[in-house]
């Protein structure tokens, strides 16, 4: 029979890690593997939601997918055990694997040779999050702590101000993605009648306990819709609901509260101002066949981000940041680009790293990777860190523009609306001509009235006149 120790090395738990800077928790969004499954080091075995973007964990070790921990579509804390593996399958009979407590961390010895941390994988911090063994059984070779659990009576005899411990409530048996669902619905498990083998509470006995609290009226809506309406998943229509109430999580809760932070926060002003942009949409369609943009993307947005950043070489004041807790103002003497991009997950801004010192096929190629890499939703933490100054482009929705608001640590966003075809005085001459409403909002704390009107009127002048492009660069 496999010894307690040979279970300790035969098992070996990953923890969701720390896939970005100080995240606390992420949501298991699929899993790529089953129990059972042969797993190799580096594979990646499930995709995980933070509040900053989709990534993909990559397991550490060789062996056998024991035990999943959670379902999808549940959050977990970083550092908290989410798969089992086992690493040395076909052994000997496979027995239940230690708790999460009794399981030291995974030793430097037990990295494979040559390794050092990364961002997933490794390096996770030690978590205060324990997996408890489970009721009435009793991990083999192991006794059970009596004097721990003399002291916890006396504690709690303590409290009661009695000479004896009062007995303590049993905790009620579920897993943990039932503990979720029922802490969502607002329902006590302790009230929840237990259907599953040994006493264990299943999801339908928490809807079930959460059903005839939440059943309208009879004579208002049948019987049969309310039941529907309590087993529908978070977020799920229903047919002739009159809402749908969905879950605030993810990129998108993590976006709100960065907005309303910074609403309230920077003293926001928008300027605005509307442009002819004929000349330019011109100079797109030569760049198209240009043999040195031969193979990227090449489109109006690619030239706005390149007048963008010769405004910013001529008023670098602008390129800034507030520290309010040390009171000064960090001034940046490099652009990280950052680009808007509306995902299914929500908006997320990555961005260009040194997009100053990129030349225009530089720039274009690194704008197409960015923008394809949105799209499939494998945009990484580190490319949504350290931006300088953003660009949203709504007019992709036919919107005219807009007053943006500032992506959190920076000083400045420009909007850009819909290109049309309008009316426009050129050369003494009512002609229709390719026009565009620009619109900068900035923080007010940092960048005064002048300032910003100066570097709107930069973008505008070179869209205007391209050939600016080469004179002030």
């Amino acid at each position: 029979m496999t010894t307690m120790t040979d279970a300790s090395a035969r098992f070996r738990e990953f923890k969701m890690p720390d896939v970005g800077e100080g995240l606390t928790e992420a949501e298991i969004l699929k899993w790529y593997v089953q129990p059972g499954d042969t797993v190799t080091d580096g594979q990646v075995v499930c995709e995980v939601e933070t509040a900053k973007a989709a990534v993909e964990l990559p397991i550490p070790y060789d062996g056998v997918v024991h035990e999943l921990r959670f379902d999808e579509g549940t959050t977990v804390d970083v550092g908290t055990a989410i798969i089992t593996v086992d690493v040395a399958p076909g052994s000997g009979p496979v027995e239940e694997p230690p708790p999460a407590a009794t399981e030291p961390a995974v030793a430097a010895e037990d990295k494979p040779a040559g390794r050092q941390p990364v961002l997933v994988g490794y390096g996770v911090a030690e978590s205060s999050t324990k997996r408890r063994p489970r009721k009435g059984t009793s991990v083999p070779g192991q006794a059970q702590p009596a004097a721990q659990n003399e002291a916890k009576a006396a504690v709690q005899a303590e409290l009661n101000g009695h000479g004896t411990a009062a007995p303590a409530a049993p905790r009620p048996l579920a897993k943990p993605p039932v503990r979720k669902l029922a802490k969502d619905l607002g329902v006590d498990l302790a009230t929840v009648v237990p259907s599953g083998p040994d006493g264990i509470i299943t999801r339908d006995d928490v809807r079930a306990a959460v059903a005839p609290a939440e059943a309208p009226a009879p004579v208002a809506v049948p019987e049969p819709v309310a039941a529907v309406t309590a087993a529908a998943p978070a977020g799920a229509e229903v047919a002739g609901a009159r809402e749908t109430r969905i879950p605030v999580k993810g990129v998108r809760k993590a976006t709100a509260a960065a907005m309303v932070g910074s609403a309230f926060t920077a003293p926001h002003v928008t300027e605005f101002i509307t442009v002819d942009v004929t000349r330019t949409m011109k100079l797109v369609e030569e760049l198209k066949s240009d043999k040195d943009m031969a193979g990227l993307r090449v489109n109006p947005l690619l030239l706005i981000a390149k007048a963008l950043l010769v405004a910013i070489r001529r008023n670098p004041e602008v390129n800034a940041a507030w520290d309010e807790a040390n009171q000064e103002i960090v001034l940046k003497h490099y652009v990280n680009l950052g680009i808007a991009a509306a995902t299914p997950r929500g908006l997320i801004v990555p961005n260009i790293k040194d997009a100053h010192d990129k030349t225009l096929p530089q720039l274009a190629e690194a704008l197409g990777e960015l923008v394809s890499t949105a799209r499939e939703g494998r945009t990484t933490p580190a490319a949504m860190q350290g931006g300088t100054v953003t660009i949203t482009n709504v007019g992709v929705f036919g919107v005219d523009t807009g007053t943006p608001i500032l992506n959190p640590g920076e000083s400045a966003i420009l909007a850009v609306g819909a290109i049309k075809l309008q009316p426009w005085v050129h050369k003494g001459k009512v002609k229709p001509r390719q026009v565009t409403t620009l619109a900068l909002s900035f923080d007010h704390r940092l960048v005064d009235g002048e300032l910003g009107s100066k570097v709107l009127a930069d973008v505008a002048a070179v869209l205007e006149q391209p050939k600016r492009l080469i004179t002030w660069a």
